[in-house]
């Protein structure tokens, strides 16, 4: 079956368990998934009883679709994702994007926990994304190109949309937000970078780095989902403070900084 057929599929199945239409999608990176528990009415369907969704295996991750209403908006959101680093092939990785797309979303909020390269930054900061840096050596849009989901060449030079981003700026100053802005640098994982690829990654004008997101982002851009991305910085980068780095580490910030991450995303659903 092609990834249509897959997609159509789904489509069918959600519409089975919900009339809700979705306008906007989440995906909820590591520790952050906490937000999903606050969309209310939710029909909640773990991934694995979806047709075609792999199964998030992270820590942190609970793995399951949440359709509801929040804000006042209604929403679908992926509590936990999916990552190459974990054997998943990048259709599998964005397939939920796809299917997003189909069932009515026209607008996605990516989050994702991140390591702090800019060393202004410190461990609990929110940072929007600007722009991204493809490291990863992979493009979830290789092979044969279907007309019908998007054209063969999207563009990227405006990834994060320029006019959802303004609004986060305009949200967090209305509410006391500190809100960093930068780009993130999306690496394959699983093992943490070292200080020398730290080093580097900010010599090419990397201000946090991460092992998700960026497959994403590509994939909602060549359906025309317009993306708004936020990382918690969950940790300041390898070779930064004399410290080692660990998952660990990154759910505990994620706890902290959950407050101010719900404030700052359930702002913008509101407006948006």
């Amino acid at each position: 079956m092609s990834i249509a057929a897959h997609i159509s599929e789904v489509q069918a199945y959600i519409a089975g368990k919900t009339d809700i239409k979705p306008e906007i999608g989440l995906i909820l990176g590591s520790g952050l998934g906490v937000l999903a528990d606050e969309i209310e009415t939710p029909v909640t369907i773990p991934y694995g009883e979806i047709p075609h969704f792999p199964v998030s295996t992270v820590e942190g991750h609970k793995g399951q679709l949440v359709i509801g209403r929040l804000e006042g908006k209604s929403v679908c959101a992926m509590q936990g994702r999916f990552h190459y680093y974990e054997g998943h092939g990048l259709d599998e990785v964005t397939f939920p994007v796809r299917v997003m797309k189909a069932i009515g979303a026209d607008k996605i909020i990516v989050t994702n926990a991140a390591g702090g390269i800019n060393e202004s930054y410190k461990a609990g900061d929110l940072m929007l994304i600007r722009d991204h840096i493809n490291l990863t050596g992979r493009n979830p849009l290789i092979g044969p190109n279907d007309e019908g989901m998007g054209v063969r060449f999207p563009d990227m030079s405006a990834a994060y949309c320029p006019d959802l981003r303004a609004l986060a700026l305009e949200v967090a100053q209305q509410n006391g937000i500190k809100l960093q802005e930068g780009v993130y640098v999306g690496m394959l994982g699983p093992s943490y970078e070292t200080p020398a690829e730290i080093r580097m990654l900010r010599t090419l004008g990397g201000d946090a780095v991460g092992m998700s997101t960026v497959p994403e982002v590509i994939v909602a851009r060549h359906a025309g989902i317009r993306v708004l991305g936020i990382s918690c910085i969950s940790n300041m980068a390898a070779g930064i403070l004399p410290q080692p780095l660990s998952h660990d580490e990154v759910m505990e910030t994620a706890e902290k900084v959950k407050h101010t991450f719900l404030t700052l995303v359930k702002a913008v659903i509101q407006k948006v």
